[in-house]
């Protein structure tokens, strides 16, 4: 059986004590994160022969190019449509579109995607890309099959800043945030490859059923790409996936939180992996920013949490420092009153990591208090590890120095 002799944990404040639901953190505060993410801003949508790239542009842009153009607002849901709906790249081929303006659209735009550097697949059917983008910078998307669909694994970030302890891309710094056509653009690469063009209509099947918010990067320090991206992936004349099949994960960026929840309302996943504060300062980071006590206060208040829509908590399973039945109690005990489910991850190893994973008795004695305490418990089976593409381990192979 586990051990349960560690010393007993340190308490945080029991639920009673948090701040009131309706107590929004400040818009101040929000407002540095953005002007932050500015530092870090992605190149623009002009390529370097004078033509913009469509993929990305919000619905009101797309109209504003047209009204430019001296073309009717329809002309901008045409183009719409041949881009996520119908996956096409060559406008000679937009057989609704009159030749003349097609070879206008040609002559000032190009509908782009990150070109694929190297490809790999698990024995587990897992697929792994390496994108580079157009100023040279690299990252990686994984889709992860299931029997009838999948999930494709998106990056939001070149590199990340928060250097979880226990995460690989963690050991690569923050280069540059992806632009909303760099994040879209990584799901039109996993369709392509899978030729899933048209978009299925209604509840056909689809084999890219989902998208996860959790490769490289911390998301909700470049929300406003990944806002713009997920409207674009949402809109139900485009690729049309429902809010319902997207997740995003964040490592706790409160205040973002709670404007995520607003604006997009998608499914939320948090990187927990520990129940007090001082091990957590360790294995997360930015929880000397936004400690447990604040990071639980925004899920209660996070629009749209139900049973039927619960909060993920990732919780990576490391042996002997998170793993041991207080722990877990510790952990029933935080997510009382939160409609939650806990993703037990075995932790994957990477080359350099000092942390190996927990034997699966423990998970299993872990897994089985949780289960007491009405919490769904599912232990995430790994997937991908032998091409590193499993969860934590995503790291590009050419990391580059941010430019100056």
């Amino acid at each position: 059986m586990p051990d349960d002799s560690r010393p007993p944990l340190r308490d945080l404040p029991p639920a009673a004590s948090l701040p009131p639901a309706g107590l929004l953190p400040d818009a101040e505060e929000r407002a540095r994160i953005l002007a932050k993410a500015a530092l870090f801003a992605p190149p623009g949508p002009t390529l370097e022969d004078g033509r913009r790239d469509l993929v990305g542009m919000t619905r009101e842009q797309l109209a504003a190019e047209m009204a430019a153009l001296g073309e009717q607002p329809f002309r901008a849901r045409q183009l719409w449509h041949w881009i996520y709906h119908q996956g096409e790249r060559d406008f000679a081929r937009m057989s609704s579109i009159a030749k003349p303006l097609r070879e206008r659209l040609a002559a000032r735009y190009v509908i782009g995607r990150p070109e694929v550097a190297a490809e790999q697949q698990s024995a587990d059917g897992t697929r792994k890309w390496l994108l580079r983008l157009r100023d040279g910078q690299q990252v990686e998307t994984v889709y992860i099959p299931e029997e009838d669909r999948g999930a494709v694994c998106i990056s939001t970030q070149v590199g990340c800043t928060l250097s979880c302890a226990f995460c690989h891309t963690g050991t690569q710094r923050l280069t540059r945030n992806l632009s909303a056509a760099e994040i879209v653009g990584q799901f039109l690469v996993a369709r392509d490859a899978y030729g899933e063009w048209p978009t299925p209509k209604g509840e056909a099947a689809r084999l890219l059923s989902n998208i996860v918010v959790m490769g490289m990067g911390e998301p909700l320090y470049n929300y406003e790409a990944v806002r713009d991206a997920l409207r674009i992936v949402m809109d139900p004349e485009g690729i049309a996936l429902s809010r319902r099949r997207i997740t995003l994960s964040t490592s706790g960026v409160v205040p973002m939180m709670d404007l995520c929840g607003r604006e997009l309302g998608v499914n939320l996943a948090v990187s927990l992996h520990a129940v007090r504060d001082d091990l957590r300062d360790e294995l997360v980071p930015l929880n000397r920013k936004y400690p447990i006590a604040e990071l639980l206060a925004a899920c209660r208040r996070y629009p749209g949490a139900s049973n039927a829509r619960r909060i993920t908590f990732e919780y990576v399973m490391l042996k002997g420092v998170n793993d041991s039945l207080a722990d877990a109690r510790e952990l029933a005990r935080l997510l009382k009153g939160i409609p939650a489910k806990v993703n037990l991850i075995p932790f994957n190893p990477w080359p350099g990591s000092r942390f190996e994973t927990s034997p699966p008795a423990v998970i299993e004695a872990f897994a089985q208090v949780l289960l007491a305490a009405g919490f769904a418990c599912p232990v995430r089976r790994p997937r991908g590890r032998d091409i590193l593409a499993a969860c934590g381990q995503l790291k590009t192979a050419s990391e580059r120095v941010r430019r100056g």
